[in-house]
Formats: C-alpha cells, structure tokens, sequence
C-alpha cells in the first residue's frame, strides 16, 4: 500500500467510522484484506466514536471474516508498549479479540501494567483467549 493511498484510505475509513458506517466498512474489509494492516493506526485515533467502531468493526470482522482478522495482529501488537494507557487498553482488547496463543506471553505481562485499567483489560483478553476453541 502506498504511503499517500494509505492516508487517503485511513482517512476514508475513520470519517466513515465517525459516521455510524460501520457496514459499508465491514464491507470494504471483506473484499479488501489488506485493509486490516490498517487497524493498529485507526485504534490510535484520538476521536472516542473512531476507536469504538474500531472495536466493533472487529467483532463483526471475527464472525463475518474469522480467516483474514488475524492479519491485524502485527500492527497491533507493537501497541501493547504504547506509551499511552488508553491504546495499550485498546490494543490488548483487540489482541485478546482477534489475536492467536501466540500473543498470550506478552497480553500476560500486561496484566502488571501500571495503569488499572489496562491491566483489567489484559486479564480479559487472556481469559477470552485462553478459552477460545479455535485456539
């Protein structure tokens, strides 16, 4: 994707997100699995609706398109060492979300962060992997 493409779709796909269209994005999800390489920069958003339908996009996106979600992992990841306690939160519930076992050692360490409520938040996304049959 390139650099100016990509801004362009971020934000594209964010304005959308703002506007309640979350459909037409799941939509363009399916037919686009590049576009899930763009979930790390929209969960770091600053607009509250953006990051929510984000979340929700994600949860659609996991029952509609459970093969390709797990391409969002590898910008997300990174996010579990954001400076910011709100895209640590976001990014572990994402992680725990749509993430496989193998993000278990680091959503545990998560679990001692500093901030409360990232570590309530890390607690969950381990449990909801660790219970998860597809693992």
């Amino acid at each position: 994707m390139q650099r100016g493409h990509e801004t362009d779709l971020l934000q594209m796909i964010s304005d959308y997100m703002e506007n309640g269209f979350l459909e037409n994005i799941i939509d363009m999800f399916r037919h686009d699995a590049s576009l899930y390489l763009l979930v790390g920069k929209l969960i770091q958003d600053t607009r509250v609706r953006v990051r929510l339908g984000v979340t929700a996009l994600m949860e659609e996106l996991k029952e509609k398109d459970r093969g390709h979600v797990i391409l969002a992992q590898e910008n997300l990841l990174p996010l579990l060492y954001h400076p910011d306690a709100v895209v640590r939160g976001d990014a572990a519930n994402l992680v725990g979300l749509v993430g496989d076992s193998t993000s278990l050692p680091r959503l545990k360490e998560l679990t001692e962060d500093e901030n409360g409520n990232v570590r309530i938040i890390a607690r969950e996304a381990v449990q909801a992997l660790e219970s998860d049959p597809a693992q």
